[in-house]
């Protein structure tokens, strides 16, 4: 028996095929282009398989609710040629099992709960910190989603003092993504994010941010841990700084795990969605 899984990125696709006893028998990565030569990709990599079943994180927004007409449908997204696309139906016209359509984060935060960071913990949040800011729940095995999925990266923020940017989120300007994604760093800076100095004061700025987003999803879930992965987030001296910064601004409200526990850097890497999918598609 065969489980398919995908990870569409808005930079790229993964997909790969695991066995029975989850273990990746194929797998291949491509570039994001148009849907109608990605979908070609997908249907030449996955006509080879008997699947049994199949899931899919796509990046949004997308349409999750099944009692909407856009189900299944990447919705309002940046990426040329893509908006409005029905993405699932799309599939289903040569993939005929049943697919589980939920988000790219949301499959590297199921990875990071069964395979990473999140290990025998009942419920984590996981964010990731790149290009953009999104953000995935974790409770109890499920994935969290309702009417829409969340979109964590967009909560507004309060700026930092002395903080003067007002944010580059084409929808909300100064939210958590508008504030402290890469392009946000680069535009205060003037150079790329990784070309930054480790000791360079954008990063207690950035570490404010994160810190205060982690403060309001531990208000708001109380999860057992809250995981970073990203580009950005692979700068390791974020993490003291996003610890000391979260400290200070929970004000010992409420009682937290061991910070060096509980804010956390992402194990997976770059393994984490594709990961994600197949054990979701395994339905374990």
């Amino acid at each position: 028996m065969y489980y398919g899984g995908i990870e569409a990125g808005g930079t790229k696709f993964v997909c790969a095929v695991s066995d029975e006893n989850q273990k990746i028998i194929a797998r291949i990565k491509f570039p994001t282009n148009s849907p109608q030569e990605t979908i070609k990709n997908i249907k030449q990599f996955f006509e080879k398989y008997q699947l049994e079943k199949l899931a899919v994180g796509a990046f949004g927004p997308i349409g999750i609710n099944k009692k909407n007409p856009d189900y299944g449908y990447v919705k309002e997204t940046p990426k040329a040629g893509w908006q409005h696309f029905n993405f699932l139906g799309e599939l289903k016209k040569f993939i005929h099992v049943p697919i589980v359509w939920t988000t790219d984060v949301n499959i590297a935060s199921y990875g990071e709960y069964r395979k990473g960071a999140a290990i025998n913990k009942s419920s984590a949040v996981y964010l990731t910190v790149g290009t953009g800011i999104g953000g995935g729940l974790i409770y109890k095995d499920d994935v969290y989603q309702n009417w829409n999925h969340p979109e964590m990266g967009h909560i507004k923020v309060a700026p930092m003092k002395g903080d003067n940017f007002t944010g580059d989120c084409p929808y909300h300007k100064n939210c958590l993504e508008g504030m402290a994604a890469g392009p946000a760093l680069e535009a205060r800076a003037c150079k790329k994010a990784f070309d930054l100095n480790k000791d360079d004061p954008i990063w207690r700025l950035e570490a404010f941010y994160l810190a205060q987003a982690a403060m309001t999803y531990t208000l708001l879930y109380a999860p057992e841990i809250v995981i970073f992965g990203g580009g950005v987030s692979n700068q390791q001296q974020l993490f003291p700084l996003i610890r000391k910064s979260f400290a200070k601004q929970l004000n010992q409200y409420v009682n937290t795990p061991p910070l060096d526990e509980y804010l956390v850097h992402a194990q997976l890497g770059d393994d984490a969605g594709i990961t994600g999918a197949l054990l979701l598609a395994h339905g374990k």
